[in-house]
């Protein structure tokens, strides 16, 4: 799904050079300031993005407007639904293995992604605060975020269904195996792993290399962040963009230190609740909630 480059010229000397001296380990991590390292032809950045979107949150965008003109033709969306995290087999462990299958190849933009970032010599984890350095800040940021965001997008969702803008998402159509719950949970993390890595960490990076100031980054990242949820209705479309303006802002803030794990994690747990709450729901329950 993605390709990289880097070409490595030796020669033969008459005189061979000493050998580097060994690295050093530290325990702070040190950046290397941007105006230091090689730069990149603006061309090949934007090519770059390009190729990194298309392989990932790109496509779904472009699948989910075909989506939601697909189901605007069909009649009112009040009367339609989508399905998340669906059975691709009757039978129990293979099912099993698809879906992890499915999450594995998932997280290959991720790592495509990290690598494309590395090629002037630093960190790309570090770069976009990808680390386990401030696990007690990140964890409370992320729960922070988290309930800040999941009352209101239930909002958005509860708001669209009455207003007949969005459709009806069953979360979870897995069958009830001694599975479901952890194949629930991971597919959380890996939509946590790859909104966050690629739509806030990886974006900001190349759009900033291009000269992009803050406010462009977060309204573009905002509208690709909604455009990809629009075959769930015109309600999750608005709601995804408003979460992707609070968690750009946050991560280009000074609480925020340019860290996408406190973003992560929030992402996760927004989708476990999701993911899980609605799977164990009785169906009445749902019902009357109108999920």
């Amino acid at each position: 799904m993605r390709r990289c480059y880097n070409r490595t010229m030796t020669g033969d000397d008459a005189t061979p050079a000493p050998e580097p001296a060994p690295p050093t380990r530290s325990a702070s991590v040190s950046f290397t300031p941007r105006s230091s390292l090689p730069s990149m032809q603006p061309r090949r950045i934007v090519g770059e993005i390009w190729i990194v979107l298309a392989a990932s949150l790109g496509a779904s965008a472009v699948y989910a407007v075909v989506s939601i003109i697909a189901k605007l033709s069909q009649g009112p969306l009040k009367g339609q639904s989508t399905a998340l995290n669906v059975s691709q087999s009757p039978r129990p462990y293979l099912d099993l293995t698809y879906q992890l299958l499915g999450i594995g190849f998932a997280l290959v933009p991720v790592v495509l992604a990290l690598y494309l970032l590395s090629n002037r010599g630093r960190s790309s984890t570090a770069a976009i605060g990808l680390d386990l350095h401030r696990p007690g800040p990140d964890l409370g940021w992320g729960v922070a975020l988290a309930a800040a965001v999941g009352i209101p997008g239930l909002a958005f969702y509860l708001v669209g269904r009455a207003l007949g803008i969005t459709v009806e998402v069953q979360a979870s159509n897995l069958s009830g195996y001694w599975w479901t719950v952890p194949v629930l949970i991971l597919a959380a993390l890996q939509n946590g792993l790859l909104e966050e890595v690629i739509v806030v960490g990886y974006l900001h990076e190349r759009l900033t290399d291009l000269g992009w100031g803050r406010w462009r980054f977060v309204a573009s990242s905002s509208v690709l962040r909604g455009s990809y949820h629009l075959y769930q209705g015109f309600g999750p479309f608005l709601g995804n963009a408003a979460m992707g303006v609070l968690f750009t802002w946050f991560y280009t803030s000074r609480w925020g230190r340019r860290r996408v794990v406190p973003l992560v994690v929030a992402h996760t747990i927004l989708d476990i609740v999701s993911f899980v709450g609605y799977a164990l729901l009785p169906q009445t329950w749902k019902d009357s909630l109108g999920l």
